[in-house]
């Protein structure tokens, strides 16, 4: 449309507003770059990075160790240092040396109190070595930059029971999730057993699929007909 003024021409459209997201953004899978098609591994595959247990703190046992440590440590600097002070050593640390001193290797509390010092020491070197959280089952990582996340056990098992009571015919069903193993015990109360205990395994093995677990257990199902009356 002309303003009047000769010569002139339309006016030139102005450009919309475009907003523009990095590569990935909004889709909900990063595009990678020179149009080469990322495969992200699934669990089992060569490339799938390897999720490992999670190490609990142990903040329990550290905390009572150092505690004890910390009071028989100030308690024994005390009684040294007060010696040196020219004060009398105290009576317990003086029994205790004559004790040591005076008794045989075969005496029953030498070998009581050698005993609970090496189950205490053996019990702080198991809970050093292995990583705990025996609640928390690791799941799968797919690319070295994923998240790190675990599953509650508990958690676990009640998404499979839940997913068991779906099939039909069942009418109990109980699911004990370890980190080996998975046990899943139910009863029906209608149609033919087999066919029953094999729609239980396929639902139950794809929950189980589904949870994402790095190393999913292995599945036992205990299927028996619900007595009559119950």
């Amino acid at each position: 449309m002309s303003d009047g003024t000769p010569g002139a021409g339309p006016a030139p459209e102005e450009p919309e507003p475009t907003l523009r997201l990095p590569a990935g953004v909004g889709t909900g899978t990063a595009e990678p770059a020179h149009g080469a098609v990322r495969h992200i591994p699934e669990p089992g595959e060569p490339g799938a990075v390897k999720a490992r247990r999670f190490w609990s703190s142990r903040r329990i046992p550290s905390a009572l160790t150092a505690a004890a440590v910390f009071a028989l440590s100030g308690l024994f600097l005390y009684d040294v240092a007060s010696v040196r002070a020219g004060r009398k050593a105290m009576y317990w640390r003086k029994k205790l040396a004559d004790e040591l001193a005076t008794r045989h290797l075969d005496n029953v509390w030498i070998i009581l109190g050698a005993s609970v010092s090496a189950a205490l020491g053996l019990w702080l070197i198991v809970l050093a070595l292995t990583p705990g959280e025996r609640a928390v089952l690791p799941m799968a990582r797919r690319t070295p930059d994923s998240v790190r996340a675990g599953l509650d056990r508990h958690a676990a098992e009640l998404v499979l029971r839940d997913r068991a009571m779906e099939v039909s015919g069942i009418r109990w069903a109980r699911a004990v999730v370890g980190r080996r193993r998975i046990r899943v015990r139910a009863t029906a109360h209608f149609r033919d057993l087999d066919e029953v205990r094999a729609d239980l395994t396929a639902a139950v093995d794809e929950a189980v699929r589904q949870l994402g677990l790095a190393r999913p257990p292995r599945l036992t199902v205990h299927l028996q007909r619900a007595e009559k009356g119950a």
